[in-house]
C-alpha cells in the first residue's frame, strides 16, 4: 500500500512466501556448496549431470526444459562441464543440428562421488522437520512449483 505522502507502507518481509523461498534456496545452495566443496560442483552442474545420467543422448533444449533453465544458460554450463572433460557433445545421426549430451568416464564418477554428499545436504537442509512434516513440505512444494511452473521464464517439463 501507499500512504498519503507517497511512500510505501511497511510491510512485514516474515510474511511473504517468496521471501523465505529465497531465503531457504540461498540456504540450501550454501548446504550443498558445503558439502561438495571438494568436487567443485554447483547445484545446476549437478543437476545437468544427474538429468544426462538418467536419459543419455538427451538434446540440450530437452535437458534444458527437464531442468527449469533456459537454453543460453545451460548452453554456458554444457561448457563448462565440456571443459572439465565430464560431459561431451555429439552430433545426432538424424539432425546435425541437434546436439545430444552424454557423461564422459569422469562425469559419472563425479556424479557418483557426488550423490552421497547431495543427499546429506538434502537431509541437512530438511532436518529441523519431524519425517512427516518433511513429506508434506515436499508434497506441498511439489503442488506449488508444479501449478506455477508455467510463470517460470524456463518453465521445465518435469
Amino acid at each position: 500500500m501507499v500512504r498519503k505522502d507517497g511512500t510505501a507502507s511497511a510491510v512485514d518481509l516474515e510474511s511473504l512466501p517468496g521471501y523465505h523461498v529465497r531465503r531457504l534456496q540461498q540456504i540450501a545452495v550454501a548446504v550443498f556448496l558445503q558439502e561438495t566443496d571438494a568436487l567443485g560442483v554447483t547445484p545446476v552442474q549437478y543437476g545437468a549431470l544427474q538429468a544426462v545420467a538418467n536419459g543419455p543422448g538427451i538434446d540440450q533444449r530437452t535437458l534444458a526444459r527437464t531442468i527449469g533453465l533456459d537454453t543460453s544458460t545451460i548452453a554456458g554450463v554444457i561448457d563448462r562441464l565440456q571443459a572439465r572433460g565430464l560431459m561431451q557433445r555429439s552430433a545426432s545421426p538424424a539432425d546435425r543440428r541437434v546436439r545430444r549430451l552424454s557423461l564422459t568416464p569422469e562425469g559419472h564418477a563425479l556424479l557418483q562421488a557426488s550423490q552421497p554428499r547431495v543427499l546429506s545436504a538434502q537431509q541437512r537442509l530438511l532436518e529441523p522437520l519431524s519425517p512427516a512434516e518433511r513429506h508434506e513440505f515436499m508434497r506441498m512444494l511439489r503442488v506449488l512449483v508444479t501449478a506455477n511452473n508455467d510463470l517460470s521464464r524456463a518453465p521445465s517439463e518435469a
